[in-house]
C-alpha cells in the first residue's frame, strides 16, 4: 500500500544531479549546468546584499553537522520513554525538537511506528525528498530511479534485496516524502536489549533502519 502521489516537488531538491554543489569540483573537471547556475545566483545574490558569504558558509556547516546519529538518538529515546514515543507519534517535529534538533525548513516530518502487523518503508518517488535535519544526506541510492519506482510496485522484492524479509501477513506501507512531508522510520526495538541505555540502544540504530529497508539488529558480538 503506498500514499497518495499527488504532490508537488516544485522545490530545490535534486532531480538527475548531485546535490553536493557546494564540494569542491574533481581537478579539471568542467562545471556542470547546476554548479555554474548555483555559482551564478550566489554570485548574484551576494552582490546585491541579500545575503553574506558568511550565510551560505553557516547554511553549509549546519548541513554537513546533521548525520543519522540525530535519528538514531531520538529511536533510542523512543524505546526507553513510551510518554516520548506518543510525543513522537502524534508530532515527529515537536519530538524531535524536545531532543534540541533545530529544522531549518518548514518541511513536517512524520515518524511511522513498525510493529508486527505492519512495516513501513520511505521513498520519494518524483526526488529525493528526505528527512535531513534527522538524517543527513540520503544515499545514492534512495535517489535513484530504480528505487523511486520499485519501492512502491514491488516494495517485497525491493527489501529482499536489502536482505530482509517480509512475511506475509506483515502488510508493507510504502509513503512518498514530498516537498512539504518527510518520514522517519520508528523501527522495532530488538529482543535481548533490555536493560540497555540510550547511548548503547543509539549505537545500533542505523540510517537504512530508519529508512525502513532493514531491521535493527544486534551486533554480532552482543550475540556471543
Amino acid at each position: 500500500m503506498s500514499e497518495p502521489h499527488d504532490h508537488d516537488h516544485g522545490h530545490d531538491h535534486d532531480h538527475s544531479h548531485d546535490d553536493h554543489s557546494h564540494e569542491a569540483l574533481d581537478a579539471g573537471s568542467v562545471p556542470g549546468y547546476y554548479e555554474v547556475m548555483e555559482t551564478a545566483m550566489r554570485e548574484l545574490l551576494i552582490a546585491k546584499g541579500i545575503i553574506s558569504a558568511n550565510d551560505i558558509r553557516h547554511q553549509i556547516e549546519v548541513l554537513d553537522s546533521r548525520t543519522p546519529a540525530l535519528g538514531a538518538a531520538v529511536v533510542a529515546r523512543a524505546w526507553s520513554d513510551a510518554s516520548f514515543r506518543a510525543r513522537l507519534l502524534a508530532d515527529g517535529r515537536a519530538g524531535c525538537e524536545e531532543l534540541g534538533i533545530s529544522f531549518y525548513d518548514d518541511t513536517q516530518l512524520i515518524v511511522l511506528e513498525n510493529t508486527h502487523q505492519v512495516h513501513n518503508l520511505i521513498v520519494c518517488t518524483l526526488c529525493s525528498c528526505y528527512p535531513r535535519p534527522v538524517l543527513g544526506l540520503p544515499p545514492d541510492w534512495y535517489k535513484l530511479k530504480p528505487y523511486r519506482a520499485r519501492a512502491v510496485s514491488e516494495p517485497r522484492l525491493v527489501l529482499s534485496e536489502f536482505g530482509t524479509f517480509i512475511p506475509d501477513d506483515v502488510e508493507i506501507r510504502v509513503s512518498d516524502s514530498t516537498a512539504v512531508i518527510r518520514y522517519l522510520v520508528l523501527p522495532m526495538r530488538p529482543p535481548g536489549t533490555d536493560g540497555w541505555s540510550e547511548e548503547q540502544l543509539a549505537a545500533i540504530v542505523t540510517r537504512d533502519a530508519m529508512i525502513g529497508v532493514i531491521p535493527v539488529t544486534l551486533p554480532v558480538e552482543s550475540l556471543r
